[in-house]
């Protein structure tokens, strides 16, 4: 079985460590857990491991943002993958940082990255971890909060909250989107 695994953020080091950038983040990690390292290829970097009996192509795209969904098309026709296969991870500034949600689709929820990939896929019927990141800024201010780095106490929090991404990651592939849902929403 195949699984498309992306990670949605924007290329360029002045986007490194962005809220933003969480799905690269959490990807690298996941990969790296996993002692596989990305390759540049086309719409993006991609890494290719075996999970058990699973095939997951691991996608951070190189298409920015709200570009997504070409690189998306292009991986999941090229692998193969069914779309309920397909499993975006995000930032979501509706959520407090550090929580999740898994859902197995879904609206954009403003998010120009997400609305994309469903224009570009046709259909909003595929899985999307939402990684929260807070919405603690002024009104008005949104743009430079979420292109903004974490504060330092989030940044001593981040890795154990990467991890229970990635373990919800695991648990998509092997168990299933309700699995997965039922063990790691709200963690």
């Amino acid at each position: 079985m195949k699984y498309l695994i992306v990670g949605l953020g924007n290329i360029g080091s002045e986007y490194d460590g962005t809220r933003h950038n969480i799905g690269f983040r959490v990807l690298d990690a996941f990969a790296e857990a996993s002692n596989t390292s990305f390759n540049t290829d086309r719409y993006g970097d991609i890494a290719h491991m075996r999970l058990k009996n699973k095939m997951l192509t691991l996608l951070k795209p190189s298409t920015y943002m709200n570009l997504s969904g070409n690189a998306v098309r292009y991986w999941k026709d090229k692998e193969g993958i069914a779309t309920d296969h397909i499993l975006v991870i995000v930032d979501d500034l509706a959520i407090p940082f550090g929580a999740i949600r898994l859902k197995p689709s879904g609206s954009n929820a403003g998010h120009n990255g997400l609305k994309n990939i469903a224009q570009t896929i046709g259909t909003q019927q595929y899985a999307r971890l939402r990684f929260g990141i807070g919405n603690d800024f002024p009104r008005g201010c949104q743009v430079d909060y979420v292109l903004g780095h974490f504060s330092l106490d989030q940044r001593q929090q981040l890795p154990a909250r990467i991890d229970i991404a990635c373990e919800t990651i695991r648990a998509f592939c092997l168990s299933g989107i309700q699995f997965a849902m039922c063990n790691f929403n709200n963690k």
